[in-house]
């Protein structure tokens, strides 16, 4: 037991008082006795006998009375279980992803958190609060009160260890309480393990009463016929027993198609087919779980030919024609005594096809079009003046030849994760026909490789320069030197080339993806491009090229939906963004969590335990209670005990 005044235990000597008066009651005096009295005499010593007992049960009463009063006053209390933590600083962290959206019996999971905070946190606590996207230190919930109700979905998926190293690097003399409101979707098991040793974590976990869902995954051109596009819309499935649920088309918000998904299986495919000309719309299914993933924005553009010249020998170029075609592309070639220097600033991409030496006017000519955003593919002869080359290399590339190779050599590895084949393999092959090479070419890079030889050594590397891209094979294609040609991997690769950093014909960006998008226009430098949409307008990252203005936007916009790219008020093309599909599987849930941290079933709970558990159990008002039962007694004992 502790007191919090125990000063005050010093008047317990009072004690004394009520012994010494009842002392004094007790002195001996000589009595005689009168001949007219003597026939009393034995009712008055059976008075004296209870009168004795009577002052005996007054002084305990007396004595307890003024000691529970006194006890009262200092205020003796029973430290709390958890009390070496109740300074310790409180901080919230509120899971905001669309994953949120799930409903469970009292509505959608993070409208029903949002509401248990407001009504639930004390009105004096002082606290800090993490979602998603923003935060708010050392603050009060009437404080909060508005930015809360105006909480709103986040795309960026729910990042628990960056939440954590945020409050980690928040300086502070206190230890941290940590309340954790999540889900728990798609959390890896390292997240749970960043709380510092003395902190204490609280994880509250709303559960969505059904785990189906149905997430509409992307939008592609599966053929292109002479007046008609033949789309692909792919809806994933997430849970059992799935129902069939409709979904439709629409062009600038008007509804052109509708069909119904049977879900036969968890991977379904629905066709549409709709006229060949610019479109901005997007698809939608209706299902009663997450709504972020029923739209799909997606735009096609007027599909302009892509430029491309081959520089070389002619013959040595047909494989090419037949990569390039007419529909698709302007593909020409020339040798080097009949170019044009004023069509190379005109090229989207520019290929050296086995040219035994490059004239420095060349040199310059190229060096200046990849700086601007250009593609150089470089495929080197049997007879190349390596140090005309290399001076070519240096320049643009950072990249040299060091020496010839004579030993025949395999093409054995595909480096999947290379931008260049983003979107061309369906799944990793590891088992395929190899090509081979005669002759090769050994480099010194420091890029990563697109095509690697048995020894790992490049075949096919790749460097960004500025805002263009050089790619380099190290060794010449022609059919005596190799069998390239005649591989299937032939077409992915030059075609991949052929339009890097062209925009594709649909687009369909995914925010925070990053993926730069091409604008086809002359600016000056005061000039400033634009996205607007139905509900936000945001100005992207750009850098200006001669004629092209080159556009990345990090994290925006905020809201998926169609956008148009205006310079002041004229239009320039449209866009398209739409939501990451990573918190569509309901079913990701991680089960560590619960085990990690400390679980509790609601927002009330938090405050009600972290108080049980740090608040002494007072004991004064307990001895007013016994001091007021002892004068009651006291009381009693003097009015009717004779």
């Amino acid at each position: 037991m502790h007191f919090k005044n125990p000063e005050i235990l010093y008047f317990l000597f009072l004690l004394v008082l009520p012994i010494l008066v009842h002392l004094f009651q007790l002195r001996r005096f000589k009595t005689e006795y009168f001949t007219n009295v003597r026939f009393l005499k034995k009712l008055t010593i059976e008075s004296r006998k209870s009168s004795k007992i009577k002052k005996r049960v007054l002084l305990a009463t007396r004595l307890l009375l003024l000691s529970a009063l006194i006890l009262a006053f200092a205020q003796p209390f029973f430290e709390a279980k958890d009390h070496k933590n109740t300074t310790n600083e409180l901080y919230l962290i509120l899971d905001n992803s669309f994953s949120m959206q799930a409903k469970g019996p009292r509505g959608e999971l993070l409208k029903r958190a949002v509401q248990e905070l407001l009504t639930e946190t004390p009105q004096n606590t002082t606290f800090s609060l993490l979602t998603n996207e923003q935060t708010f230190w050392n603050t009060d919930i009437k404080t909060l009160q508005s930015d809360l109700q105006n909480l709103n979905y986040s795309p960026l998926p729910f990042d628990l260890e960056a939440q954590l190293a945020k409050i980690n690097s928040h300086k502070s003399a206190f230890k941290k309480n940590i309340v954790i409101i999540s889900d728990a979707l798609g959390i890896p098991k390292k997240s749970t393990q960043k709380t510092q040793p003395d902190d204490l974590a609280y994880l509250i976990t709303p559960k969505a009463q059904q785990k189906n869902n149905a997430s509409i995954d992307s939008v592609f051109i599966k053929q292109t016929l002479d007046k008609f596009y033949e789309i692909t819309v792919l809806i994933n499935g997430f849970g059992e027993e799935l129902k069939p649920t409709p979904i439709a088309l629409y062009h600038q918000n008007k509804l052109i198609a509708k069909t119904m998904i049977p879900f036969k299986t968890k991977k379904e495919t629905i066709n549409f087919t709709i006229p060949k000309q610019a479109f901005d719309g997007f698809a939608k299914i209706e299902d009663n779980s997450l709504t972020y993933d029923n739209d799909y924005y997606f735009s096609i553009t007027e599909n302009e030919k892509t430029a491309i010249l081959s520089l070389g020998d002619p013959q040595k170029s047909n494989f090419l024609s037949r990569i390039f075609t007419p529909e698709e592309f302007n593909f020409t070639t020339s040798d080097l005594r009949t170019l044009d220097y004023n069509l190379l600033d005109k090229q989207a991409t520019i290929i050296l096809n086995e040219i035994n030496e490059i004239p420095q006017a060349l040199q310059t000519t190229l060096q200046n079009f990849v700086i601007k955003g250009g593609n150089l593919i470089l495929i080197p002869s049997e007879d190349s003046d390596t140090e005309t080359l290399n001076s070519l290399l240096k320049n643009i590339g950072n990249l040299q030849i060091i020496a010839t190779e004579n030993t025949p050599k395999q093409i054995t590895k595909i480096h999947f994760d290379h931008p260049l084949f983003s979107g061309v393999f369906e799944s990793k092959i590891t088992n395929f026909q190899y090509p081979k090479t005669e002759q090769s070419f050994t480099i010194k890079s420091n890029s990563p490789n697109i095509l690697s030889f048995e020894d790992q050594t490049p075949f096919l590397t790749a460097v960004a320069k500025s805002a263009g891209t050089v790619f380099l094979f190290t060794a010449p294609l022609n059919l005596k030197n190799s069998n390239f040609q005649q591989s299937p991997l032939i077409v992915p690769v030059f075609y991949k080339m052929g339009i890097h950093h062209k925009n594709t014909l649909l687009h369909a960006a995914t925010i925070g993806n990053n993926s730069p998008f091409w604008v086809n226009t002359t600016l000056t430098k005061e000039s400033i491009l634009t996205l607007k949409g139905k509900n936000e307008e945001f100005i992207p990252i750009q850098q200006i090229q001669d004629n092209k203005v080159k556009l990345t936007f990090a994290d925006l916009p905020k809201n998926s939906g169609n956008y148009t790219i205006f310079n002041k008020e004229k239009a320039l093309g449209t866009m398209a963004f739409n939501y990451p599909r990573t918190e569509s599987d309901l079913s990701q849930i991680n089960t560590y969590m619960t085990t990690d941290f400390e679980t509790l079933d609601s927002i009330k709970n938090v405050f009600n335990t972290l108080q049980t558990n740090r608040t002494d159990h007072q004991l004064w008002k307990w001895f007013l209670i016994f001091a007021l039962a002892f004068f009651l007694a006291e009381m009693a004992i003097i009015r009717f005990v004779k």
